[in-house]
């Protein structure tokens, strides 16, 4: 399969995930399909009293493909490559966007933001914090599909280069090993003949370099370790009868609230319960409730690039691209151009 396909899928499995979770955002399993009337299968308008996503449209997208277009764009603009100083040219551009600021920054995010606003140096912004939250949420992870995508097969490229994603807002260790997990599990999902299980090992590989960086470069907080909480979701995963059966136990066991070490876990055991199929994937996270358009947004990036775009639903595809005037096949040629293949 070509690389642009499998950027292709990502970008687009991603956008649909988002926007498929985002009504259901913050709610419980039992309550999903009281609220819409079933499982979650297709884009809803959130509910009038959505905490987040109120007042958007069906198959509108969140912070978190939204941010990972941007990011998309950013490496595409600098060959492929990312620093701190982009990254918060890059928040700070989203900030101005009243479609998703403020209200679907997340509060490590927003107070980042604000600090960059001010000029404050971006590689320091995001190793201070005083509390064990600030910096060990998913926000770094959430976007950072892309960089995986300019590394085919090359984790320890990927993980570098998420790492310097979060260095601005998430420069812990917890922060960068959730972003670090996705961006690897992405890199080997573009690669010819990976299997669920090489994906899965290239994600705990890299939540542990990650944790390393983050612990070494940034700050170390206190919280699990996103690497085990990997084995954990995948050995539910693994274990499960259903779909639904996965997603109530991941759910239960890992959590798929806004931290990092639960999120990033749960993303990881989605892909594997839909065995990489990046519809069922955007749909166990999207009826897992809590953190559902994050986790779906990073679990679907990964199942996307491992089945390429012509497993990714062309209407689906169509819905989101017209809900949010986007052309994701023109951003894939742009991000295809800068991947480091070789």
């Amino acid at each position: 399969m070509k690389l642009l396909e499998r950027i292709h899928g990502s970008l687009a499995a991603a956008c649909i995930a988002d926007a498929l979770g985002a009504p259901t955002e913050e709610w419980s399993i039992s309550e999903i399909p009281e609220l819409f009337g079933g499982r979650v299968e297709n884009f809803h308008a959130p509910l009038p009293d959505a905490p987040y996503a109120k007042g958007r449209a069906a198959g509108q997208i969140t912070d978190d493909s939204s941010q990972m277009l941007l990011l998309a764009e950013a490496l595409a603009d600098h060959g492929g490559e990312v620093s701190p100083e982009v990254m918060s040219e890059l928040l700070i551009r989203w900030s101005g966007n009243p479609a998703y600021y403020p209200h679907f920054a997340g509060p490590t995010t927003r107070a980042a933001i604000d600090r960059l606003k001010a000029g404050d140096d971006p590689w320091v912004v995001g190793r201070e914090g005083a509390t064990m939250n600030v910096g060990a949420s998913n926000g770094g992870a959430m976007r950072v599909a892309p960089v995986g995508l300019v590394h085919p097969g090359d984790i320890e490229g990927a993980v570098r280069a998420a790492h310097l994603t979060c260095v601005p807002s998430h420069n812990t260790n917890i922060g960068v090993s959730g972003a670090a997990a996705i961006a690897a599990a992405v890199a080997w999902a573009c690669v010819d003949g990976a299997t669920v299980v090489d994906v899965v090992r290239a994600a705990r590989h890299g939540a542990e370099l990650g944790e390393e960086l983050g612990a070494r470069e940034g700050r170390r907080v206190p919280g699990p370790s996103v690497s085990r909480r990997i084995d954990i979701a995948v050995s539910l995963a693994a274990r499960s009868r259903t779909l639904d059966d996965a997603i109530r136990d991941i759910s239960d066991i890992v959590g798929t609230g806004l931290p990092a070490a639960e999120a990033c876990p749960a993303a990881i055991g989605f892909f594997v319960a839909a065995q990489g199929d990046p519809r069922l994937t955007a749909i166990a996270a999207a009826n897992a409730g809590g953190d559902s358009d994050t986790i779906g947004c990073m679990a679907a990036a990964i199942a996307g690039a491992f089945a390429g775009r012509a497993n990714v639903p062309d209407d689906l595809v169509a819905q989101v691209e017209e809900a949010n005037d986007l052309r994701l096949l023109e951003i894939a040629e742009r991000l295809h151009s800068v991947a480091h293949v070789g």
